[in-house]
């Protein structure tokens, strides 16, 4: 087991553990620490505790201190020079014509390093562009090219509920979704609808996507085969969420439709659910998975 602190350095930001030192730490603090990118200003996230050793990536970083007045002000102080570059990146960027989008800046808490986060549709020769903006701010340049996940993130927005992107106020990382997950969920497969503003598919398609895999695996298919208290029939309808079907009886009276929980009846022979979509939809489709 070893001690840790969980620091986010972005808000929805990833959390990573570093080693306290003996420096007692709660939910908020502002402290300074010793990263792979050099010395930077994070928040603790979550205080004090164990974890395995599994969970903690060697080598585990140190805790230097908790920010004072002093670390507070240079972070304002970054905030203010990122803005700038940003402007001056712009200007470079249109200076060299380059096909890219400019999406964030970011100081590093010692000033040795500045990252310019981008979006392009292809590879992106900044080299020129890398030295003309070292020229000017004399000191470490990286340009680090995002997708358009990223970019939501880190830019913000509004979701088609109304809310904040989850992505970027809770999601600390993204998760794969996929078409799949929308038919099984009977949502409609128009991709306006079931795209976020990133154009991809939305991220809460995952969140009841356990729910539907569960009831999913004890809920029989439109077709299927089931014994019913009253007999031999047909699935003709299923409605997942309330765990009831609608059974087509076999009888010599004719065909009665009754409808009986999930949890009354037996599965004979479920049928086969296919994707009932052509190939260039499915292909359509696919590019929102990306």
């Amino acid at each position: 087991m070893q001690n840790v602190v969980g620091v986010r350095f972005r808000t929805a930001g990833k959390i990573y553990y570093f080693d306290p030192c003996n420096i007692e730490l709660k939910k908020g603090d502002k402290i300074i620490v010793e990263t792979a990118r050099g010395i930077e200003c994070g928040e603790v996230v979550s205080a004090n505790h164990e974890v395995v050793d599994e969970e903690v990536v060697a080598p585990l970083k140190n805790v230097i201190r908790k920010a004072d007045e002093e670390d507070l002000k240079r972070v304002e102080e970054n905030k203010i020079k990122e803005k700038e570059a940003f402007s001056i990146c712009l200007e470079k960027i249109k200076k060299h014509e380059l096909e890219m989008k400019l999406i964030d800046v970011e100081y590093t808490f010692d000033n040795n390093k500045i990252l310019f986060y981008f979006t392009a549709d292809g590879r992106v020769d900044f080299r020129e562009l890398v030295k003309d903006l070292a020229s000017v701010f004399r000191t470490r340049i990286e340009l680090r090219q995002i997708g358009v996940r990223d970019e939501a993130k880190m830019m913000g927005a509004l979701g088609a509920c109304g809310r904040l992107l989850c992505c970027s106020t809770h999601l600390c990382e993204f998760h794969p979704v996929s078409i799949k997950m929308a038919k099984e969920q009977s949502l409609s497969l128009n991709p306006a609808k079931i795209s976020g503003t990133c154009g991809r598919l939305m991220c809460c398609l995952k969140y009841e996507q356990e729910t539907y895999d569960y009831l999913l695996k004890k809920t029989p298919k439109v077709d299927a085969i089931v014994q019913t208290p009253h007999g031999q029939g047909t699935v003709v309808q299923v409605n997942l969420l309330k765990e009831k079907v609608k059974v087509k009886l076999d009888s010599e009276q004719g065909a009665d439709i009754m409808e009986y929980s999930v949890n009354d009846i037996r599965i004979l022979k479920d049928a086969v659910k296919q994707l009932d979509i052509d190939d260039k939809m499915l292909e359509e489709l696919k590019v929102l998975e990306d």
